[in-house]
C-alpha cells in the first residue's frame, strides 16, 4: 500500500510553531508506553509526543523536520525511512509513528519494520478515514475529506499489519488543543483562515492547483455572514469532541 507524497523539505519550514504536544493527547501516550525504558519514534517530525523521561531514538528523513526539533530540544534524528529501519530486532522496548503513517511509501513494510524491531506495544497515533467527516467539514471541505479517505489507511489494515493483539483507543480532542491539525480547530473555524495553519496540515499542500483558495473562500463567507454560526455554532460550545483520532496499541 503506497501512499501520496508530501514534500516537508518544501513545505513544512514552519511546522513546529503549529503542530505542538498536546498534554491531553500526550497523557494517552504516555500510559500507552507502560514501564518501556526504551521508545523508537518513527517519522518523528519534530519530535511531538516523545517521552522525556525515556531513552528516545528517533527517525526523520526530512532535513527541514529535523532542523525544528534542535528548536523544541529534542534529540537529534537518525536520518531513514519507515521501511528500512537501521535497528536490529527487538532492539526497543516499544516503538511509536505520531500521526505519520499516511505519508509512507510502502506502508505495510513500515508498520512490519516497526513490529520486527520492537520488543512489545507499537503505538500508532492517525486518524480514522470512515470518521474524518463527522463534524461541519463535510459542508465546507467535501472534496479535502475525499483526499484524506484516500490517504489514510483503515484502522483495521494497520491492525493486520502489525499482528499479534491491539486495541484501539478514540481520542477527544480538547477545544484549546495545540497540535494544530484540522480537527483541532472543530470549535475555533477562524483558524483555518491563516496560511500558517493550513501550511501545518499536509493535505493542503496535495490539493490541485486552486482547491485550497476555493474551500477557504466558501468558509471564509460564511464566518463572515453569520451562516457557519447559524449552524454550526453550538461547536463553540463543546469542551471536548470525539472525532476521527485514533490511538493503536499493538502487542506481538
Amino acid at each position: 500500500m503506497k501512499n501520496q507524497s508530501y514534500n516537508y523539505d518544501e513545505q513544512g519550514q514552519n511546522y513546529s510553531g503549529y503542530r505542538r504536544t498536546d498534554p491531553r493527547i500526550e497523557e494517552y501516550v504516555y500510559n500507552a508506553l507502560g514501564s518501556a525504558k526504551s521508545v523508537l519514534n518513527v517519522g518523528a517530525g519534530t519530535g511531538s509526543y516523545e517521552p522525556k523521561d525515556r531513552y528516545v531514538v528517533a527517525v526523520e528523513p526530512s532535513s527541514v523536520m529535523r532542523s525544528q526539533r534542535q528548536h523544541a530540544e529534542r534529540v537529534p534524528a537518525v536520518i531513514a525511512t519507515a521501511e528500512s529501519l537501521p535497528f536490529d530486532d527487538d532492539s526497543f522496548d516499544a516503538s511509536m509513528a505520531m500521526v505519520t503513517v499516511h505519508h509512507w511509501s510502502d506502508l505495510r513494510k513500515g508498520l512490519q519494520e516497526l513490529r520486527r524491531v520492537t520488543k512489545d506495544q507499537v503505538l500508532i497515533l492517525t486518524f480514522d478515514p470512515e470518521a474524518i467527516d463527522g463534524y461541519w467539514n463535510t459542508d465546507y471541505f467535501p472534496e479535502l475529506i475525499e483526499v484524506e479517505r484516500a490517504r489514510f489507511p483503515t484502522i483495521d489494515f494497520i491492525r493486520k499489519s502489525l499482528g499479534g493483539k491491539s486495541e484501539v483507543q478514540e481520542i477527544p480532542l480538547p477545544f484549546d488543543c495545540v497540535d494544530g491539525f484540522q480537527e483541532a480547530f472543530y470549535g475555533r473555524p477562524e483558524s483555518f483562515l491563516k496560511k500558517e495553519v493550513r501550511l501545518s496540515q499536509s493535505v493542503w499542500g496535495v490539493l490541485p492547483e486552486g482547491m485550497g483558495e476555493k474551500l477557504i473562500q466558501r468558509l471564509a463567507d460564511d464566518l463572515k455572514s453569520g451562516a457557519w454560526d447559524e449552524k454550526h455554532g453550538h461547536y463553540r460550545q463543546k469542551p471536548t469532541f470525539i472525532g476521527s483520532l485514533r490511538l493503536i496499541i499493538a502487542r506481538p
